[in-house]
């Protein structure tokens, strides 16, 4: 019996085209180029420019049930579905973000799809790349940095070191940075005050970097960033530092999309990574843009469930760039609805229809949410060796009587070949012309009124509770002109409610809102529920513990 090889055995094996080659499939001349190595490249900000007068493929978007440890595959889909759709003839870009560090060296590891539906070079991708998360980084720290020198140096703005709101940043998660006094030691270190990290992919300066047009629009936006309040409550901005020029310069080069390839060579935009649980959990727009103008069909995914990412691409993503989806393709495996059934993860290679049903009202929670947006929805069912006829059929005939179709897809073992099916019913739905996209809530609802809007349409939720501080918080925001952002909800990914071991489709749950914080830069404003942290923190055993290098120098325990 041949041995299954692993993800990043697979992607070793990979033959790689050079990337002037994937380029110029696409019509890029090297010139607007800027190779990272044999394998990746940047685009330049002067051909992008040059597609503005292009007309605009079929963008379709790739969502998930509530992720569970059984896994679902939605990256592996996205990937997948590229490939499919270029082997029936069609010209496809797949847009996905980039992985955290964090989660590489985590729990979830990494993010560039599996199997034989991969992006490459799949370690580049996960680790380092092309040091955007460093741009981002040090962008954000530089601006942390110079708020407390303005405030050593004599704080002529008046800075209420109390109402300091710019936390500082780093892509790993770290616990012990969630809380903390800065400044200790001295008359010489500054003033102390208490300060904290958040994971950079939940930064600020992420969430700019992946809604910007332009650079010219990146610089404007982080200007925007409030950075703390005055003693009279009125706010200090980034541009009031001089500190909006320092930061785009060192994210000029992030600020480009980078070009790779997927196993079979088709070509992928892999920009930005903002999460989904925390932040808006889409790839950067200028990635979406550039590709929609230079594919006929761009297919691009949001983190986590629909209830996250999903929700978040139609009401943040889409409502600022301007775009409008053809389809969206939501990712089930019957592992992971059994799971959503009640069975455990331990259990899950018996047969279990009875358990699988019941799973099924995650996916058909989330099938009503995509189609409330007004999009056409297809199913994918992601294959497992495990999954018995019995089940599938019982996944389908569910799909079927919530009027969409549900399709097998094999990707993970067969490439494009296992995924063709999905490939042509996808293109067929993006013809059909049948979306009639609209976000959920108009942009002058109060903003109170459009988290109970995603709290109880989104999440089934019965009641939003916020103490005084919050909703006085909200109006004042309000007041000040913030009241037509969207609402970017911190919520954990595992579930429709805010405690993430209540699976399946509760109805009728409370979401306490804890914290609202304002980013004016990126455009939205940010409530966190429940327990969420934007700095998390590692397993006890942490994926870490077993990456290496090993003696022929190639990476082990990366996926």
């Amino acid at each position: 019996m041949t041995a299954v090889k692993s993800d990043i055995e697979i992607a070793r094996m990979a033959a790689k085209k050079p990337i002037m080659e994937v380029g110029s499939k696409l019509g890029i001349p090297q010139e607007h180029l800027a190779p990272y190595g044999h394998d990746k490249a940047k685009i330049g900000a002067d051909f992008i420019h040059s597609l503005k007068d292009r007309p605009d493929g079929k963008l379709i978007l790739v969502t998930a049930i509530n992720p569970t440890p059984a896994g679902e595959g939605k990256t592996t889909t996205t990937v997948g579905l590229g490939d499919g759709l270029n082997r029936i003839g069609k010209k496809a870009i797949i847009c996905v973000r980039e992985p955290s560090l964090g989660p590489c060296f985590g729990m979830k590891g990494g993010a560039a799809g599996g199997g034989y539906a991969q992006v490459i070079p799949m370690e580049d991708i996960n680790l380092h790349f092309t040091g955007d998360f460093h741009a981002i980084t040090s962008a954000h720290n530089l601006l942390a940095a110079m708020i407390d020198n303005h405030v050593y140096w004599g704080n002529a703005l008046d800075i209420d070191v109390r109402r300091i709101t710019w936390r500082r940043a780093m892509d790993m998660n770290d616990r012990a940075l969630r809380q903390m006094a800065g400044a200790l030691g001295g008359v010489a270190n500054g003033f102390p005050r208490e300060c904290g990290f958040d994971i950079t992919v939940a930064s600020e300066v992420m969430a700019i970097l992946c809604l910007a047009e332009d650079f010219e629009d990146l610089e404007r936006r982080l200007g925007e960033i409030i950075v703390a309040y005055r003693r009279d409550k009125t706010p200090v901005f980034a541009r009031d530092l001089k500190a909006d020029g320092a930061m785009a310069v060192l994210l000029k080069d992030a600020m480009q999309p980078n070009l790779v390839q997927t196993l079979e060579n088709n070509p992928a935009f892999v920009h930005g990574g903002p999460f989904a649980n925390i932040a808006h959990g889409c790839n950067s727009a200028i990635a979406t843009k550039t590709a929609l103008k230079l594919a006929d069909y761009v297919v691009t995914e949001a983190g986590f469930g629909a209830d996250l990412g999903a929700e978040k691409f139609f009401d943040i993503k889409c409502r600022k760039a301007g775009l409008s989806p053809a389809a969206a393709v939501i990712v089930a495996t019957v592992r992971a609805l059994k799971m959503n059934g009640g069975v455990r993860k331990e259990d899950l290679g018996a047969e279990d229809v009875a358990a699988l049903t019941r799973g099924c009202a995650n996916l058909g929670r989330h099938i009503a949410n995509v189609r409330r947006f007004g999009v056409p929805v297809v199913v994918a069912i992601n294959h497992f060796t495990s999954d018995t006829d019995a089940e599938v059929v019982a996944v389908k005939d569910y799909v079927s009587r919530h009027g969409a179709d549900a399709i097998l897809c094999r990707h993970w073992a067969d490439g494009s070949a296992g995924i063709e099916e999905l490939a042509e019913r996808v293109a067929e739905l993006a013809d059909a012309g049948q979306a009639d996209f609209k976000p959920l809530y108009p942009d002058d609802m109060p903003l109170m009124e459009k988290i109970e809007t995603v709290a109880s349409k989104i999440y089934h939720a019965g009641e939003v509770t916020a103490d005084k501080a919050v909703r006085d918080q909200l109006k004042a925001w309000e007041e000040q002109g913030y009241g037509h952002l969207p609402v970017c909800m911190a919520k954990t990914q595992y579930s429709f409610s805010t405690d993430p071991n209540l699976r399946g489709a509760p109805e009728g749950h409370v979401v306490p809102v804890r914290e609202v914080r304002l980013s004016a830069g990126a455009g939205f404003v940010v409530a966190i529920t429940g327990e969420i942290m934007t700095m998390p923190g590692l397993p006890r055993s942490p994926s870490a513990e077993r990456i290496f290098l090993n003696d022929d120098g190639h990476i082990e325990g990366l996926f």
